[in-house]
């Protein structure tokens, strides 16, 4: 905190103009061997950017004092031509002048150590830089304004008054005295044990979101699976044959409809095969089935659906499609000659297309789109995003669980407050009430120089 960093923010080659950030208690008096300083914080000055007497560049220079800024710390923000050659004679002359090369991540680790972000909300800047559709924006900047940190500081705040009650009772232990009603106490850890878990479940959506939501492609050999995921991405991406097996790994890509992520996973075809390799390749579509939320079954319709109605209930008896949205899909309808209702059983969801002349297409995506919807209007405000929070807030719902069976059974204060602490320090990982250098070190190591 006590140096003044430097480093270019925006991304590295040539543009129209480049920002170089600087940052730190000597920012304006490293500026100031350069250009002149705005007046006042908040105003923007157009001067010449001088390196000793020679000009550099004309900028645009925006200042920022501390606690008012980005970093919570003085900041300095030039905005040159985005000539490489000045961008980085730019960033040189602050170097030579004091300032230091910042580290990844390093201006929002000083925003955290500052106080301006808590350690919840710096980890969603990572996640608002990497986002690259409307639903994983919406979940970061949700958690960027402090939705998820007031959830988790609510959190945090029954953890403290429970444990303040029983460290009262610990002061007055000689006196055999109990402050606090025994079954009260269950009660509160119940109830929040029951919204740790409440978040802990809403992370499989919200990492859904975050990385697409996942539908899985299956069905028999050459019923068209490579050519629906190929006429969805538009482009060829799977490798399509006559010869079944010729898909004997899972494909996958993302794309993105009406603003919402999808993860479409291409598998190898379902049958029964002496070929190890295509064997291996059936147990990931089966693993494939398990993980994802959407199915869609592909049915070659030129084909007897019998086939089709024993390959779904050889899944359903390993409880693959359980709590998951199946659609069958009726491929080729164009070479179809029988009426798809005579093919298709009455209470299975279905889709009529041709992957190959597009027809039904535009169908089958807004389906696709009409299923995430009723998801997320069911889902909560708040969305658990970050594999490290959800690990945390296990190792928070496992403390209050020994909670819980410590106060039924009677243990004394001392005993029960020792978990409560685990739980408070488990929960204070995520807001950054408890931290490492090894930890700060990883999280931030995954930012960009310059943020």
């Amino acid at each position: 905190m006590n140096n003044t960093i430097a480093a270019i923010s925006t991304p590295h080659g040539i543009g129209g103009i480049a920002v170089v950030r600087l940052s730190g208690p000597d920012a304006r008096a490293i500026a100031s061997r350069h250009v002149s300083l705005p007046p006042q914080a908040g105003a923007v000055r157009f001067t010449p950017f001088r390196i000793g007497d020679t000009l550099l560049d004309e900028v645009v220079v925006t200042l920022f004092l501390a606690p008012h800024s980005y970093t919570g710390q003085d900041t300095v923000e030039f905005s040159c031509h985005g000539s490489l050659y000045i961008q980085q004679a730019l960033l040189q002359a602050l170097l030579d002048s004091g300032a230091r090369l910042a580290e990844p991540g390093e201006f929002t680790r000083q925003a955290f150590l500052s106080g301006r972000l808590n350690l919840s909300q710096a980890e969603a800047v990572a996640d608002l830089i990497d986002s690259t559709n409307a639903a994983s924006h919406r979940l970061a900047v949700s958690q960027l304004r402090g939705g998820y940190a007031k959830e988790l500081e609510q959190l945090r705040q029954q953890l403290v008054d429970l444990t303040a009650l029983l460290e009262l009772e610990l002061d007055f232990s000689d006196e055999d005295v109990e402050f606090a009603d025994r079954s009260q106490l269950i009660s509160l850890v119940s109830q929040t044990s029951t919204r740790v878990k409440a978040l802990r479940d809403s992370f499989h959506m919200g990492n859904a979101l975050k990385r697409g939501i996942p539908v899985a492609i299956i069905g028999r050999p050459n019923a068209g699976k490579s050519s629906l995921l190929n006429a969805l991405l538009r482009d060829n991406r799977a490798i399509v044959s006559d010869i079944p097996g010729t898909t004997r790994d899972t494909i996958e890509e993302t794309f993105v409809i009406k603003g919402i992520p999808f993860r479409i996973i291409d598998t190898a075809g379902l049958r029964h095969s002496d070929d190890p390799i295509e064997f291996l390749g059936i147990q990931r579509t089966i693993e494939t089935v398990v993980q994802a939320d959407i199915i869609l079954y592909v049915h070659d319709a030129t084909q007897p659906f019998v086939q089709a109605l024993d390959d779904l209930q050889e899944l359903q008896d390993i409880r693959s499609f359980d709590g998951k949205h199946l659609f069958i899909v009726h491929n080729k309808i164009d070479k179809c000659v029988k009426p798809i209702h005579e093919l298709t059983h009455s209470q299975i969801n279905t889709l009529e297309i041709s992957a190959k002349e597009g027809y039904g297409l535009d169908t089958l995506t807004e389906t696709l789109a009409n299923t995430a919807h009723t998801e997320l209007a069911h889902a909560p405000d708040v969305m658990l995003t970050n594999v490290r929070h959800y690990n945390a807030l296990g190792q928070v719902d496992q403390a209050l669980l020994n909670v819980a069976k410590s106060l039924t059974n009677g243990l004394s204060a001392d005993l029960v407050v020792i978990d409560l602490r685990d739980a408070l320090h488990h929960l204070g990982t995520i807001t950054g009430q408890v931290t490492t250098d090894e930890v700060l070190g990883t999280i931030f190591s995954r930012f960009c120089i310059g943020k």
